[in-house]
């Protein structure tokens, strides 16, 4: 799963490894600096709009009226575009989160060891999620929830699960409103980062917490 994540660059950044330096949206070279992003929370959501990509603040995590627990906060790839809480979503609320590496708690002993991972070259990531659109709107507890999908390798001894990370290239086709669902499908599963492109390392626990911030979080310990 996703429960934790870093947004810490700037928005000129992920722009920039998206290939979208001459696109039509606010500048701002200002670091985002989000070291501890936890749902429940507004998050910075990459979507299209009339053509044109948007940039918007929406709530992560997804609860309609007639569900009557928490919010979700991650969408199974496996079953997201079949099922009855998200096939709207995948049809026409496909988004990504602009990251730079997620937290994942893995035992030792009789302890959770957190562990950040992120892209072996420190490349900016994006996660392909999908909510409740159009995001310019406020909807409340429907936000958006990230898209996750099976581990293995070494990952699997972290978590059995990890976000559903895209590569810039299919970006644009996974928003594209002209993108059908079915088509939405292949690009999740063909376009997604293998687990060799990652490398993590244990990390503080004071990421437990998400009153706590900065780039020491990320740190490797130990």
């Amino acid at each position: 799963m996703c429960g934790r994540f870093a947004q810490y660059q700037s928005r000129d950044v992920y722009f920039d490894a998206l290939g979208a330096a001459g696109s039509d949206y606010v500048h701002d070279p200002e670091p985002i600096g989000r070291y501890n992003v936890a749902p429940g929370t507004n998050v910075l959501l990459l979507s299209e709009r009339g053509g044109e990509l948007k940039l918007d603040p929406v709530y992560w995590g997804y609860g309609p009226e007639w569900w009557d627990k928490q919010p979700l906060i991650n969408a199974r790839g496996e079953t997201a575009s079949s099922g009855r809480m998200f096939k709207p979503l995948w049809a026409h609320g496909r988004a990504v989160v602009f990251a730079d590496g997620w937290y994942e708690w893995a035992r030792s002993g009789d302890k959770k060891q957190p562990y950040f991972i992120y892209e072996k070259h420190h490349k900016p990531l994006f996660f392909a999620a999908i909510g409740k659109a159009p995001y310019d709107d406020i909807h409340g507890h429907e936000g958006f929830v990230i898209v996750t999908s099976a581990s293995n390798k070494g990952m699997v001894d972290i978590h059995d699960r990890r976000p559903l990370v895209l590569e810039a290239s299919a970006v644009r086709e996974w928003l594209s409103e002209d993108t059908t669902p079915e088509r939405a499908e292949q690009i999740a599963w063909k376009a997604a980062l293998p687990e060799s492109d990652f490398k993590w390392h244990p990390v503080t626990d004071k990421v437990g917490s998400p009153k706590n911030q900065g780039a020491e979080l990320i740190k490797k310990v130990g």
